[in-house]
């Protein structure tokens, strides 16, 4: 029988190499208890760690142009039958930080669970999903990709990327609770001047996902190209300690 909890990501292109799965993975099994599957969806599974179950990326239609402008594929999630898996999925994108227990995740009720970050960049007071980490029962949201399949340039025009088409096509969507998680860009990265001249802050105990999404990413953090690591006018150089750290217990190199 299939245990009823599985974590899923998703690996294409060369952006993230197969290091960020492993170290997704070690983290999964600090941060989750008892027992779960680890299920990569990649094309590509050299340096993929024993352990992590491994399938193609689902076939729902696209082209490829949509795995680079908005992250489309990431909707072959919802198919109907994803390779039999079974029970309470937990997606989380490769270039999360876990911070903490991420069991209460799976529990959290809810047909779509995903991240609010209206009150991190909007501030309109209505909700704006974010799909970098939710949850969803396997096989429940079918619909998403059958409305992709019958109208993919029509939606994909109207909602140019893939968390606004979901925001539209799923009912009833919850949120995590705002004290769970916190964003790089938004909580962590000091103000501009000031981030010449003091290191990000460390994230705070009581989050439980780091969130990176676009530039910079978690291994600018740990092994920095030359210069400015951050996009203009911030400014961010040189490794930093904390994400050194975890990036290191979880087998990443450094």
């Amino acid at each position: 029988m299939n245990p009823t909890r599985v974590v899923l990501c998703m690996k294409w292109g060369t952006l993230y190499p197969a290091e960020y799965v492993n170290v997704l993975y070690s983290a999964c099994r600090k941060y989750i208890h008892g027992d779960f599957r680890f299920v990569c969806l990649t094309n590509e599974t050299e340096g993929i760690a024993p352990g992590v179950e491994v399938y193609p990326i689902p076939d729902i239609g696209l082209d490829e142009w949509h795995y680079y402008n908005g992250a489309w594929p990431k909707l072959g999630v919802f198919l109907s039958d994803l390779y039999g898996l079974q029970g309470r999925a937990l997606f989380i994108d490769l270039d999360t930080v876990l911070l903490g227990d991420i069991d209460a995740l799976f529990e959290q009720p809810g047909t779509l669970v995903a991240i609010d970050n209206d009150p991190w960049k909007e501030k309109t007071g209505r909700p704006c999903t974010m799909s970098s980490v939710f949850a969803f029962e396997l096989g429940s949201l079918g619909h998403v990709v059958a409305q992709l399949r019958a109208d993919r340039d029509g939606l994909v025009k109207r909602h140019v990327i893939e968390q606004e088409y979901l925001h539209h096509a799923v009912e009833g969507i919850r949120y995590w609770p705002q004290e769970w998680l916190v964003s790089f860009k938004y909580h962590l990265r000091r103000p501009l001047i000031v981030d010449r001249f003091l290191p990000p802050a460390a994230p705070p105990k009581a989050a439980r996902l780091l969130i990176f999404h676009g530039k910079p990413r978690p291994v600018d953090l740990v092994r920095p190209p030359k210069g400015n690591w951050d996009v203009f006018p911030h400014h961010g150089s040189g490794a930093v300690d904390w994400m050194k750290a975890y990036w290191q217990e979880h087998g990443g190199r450094v």
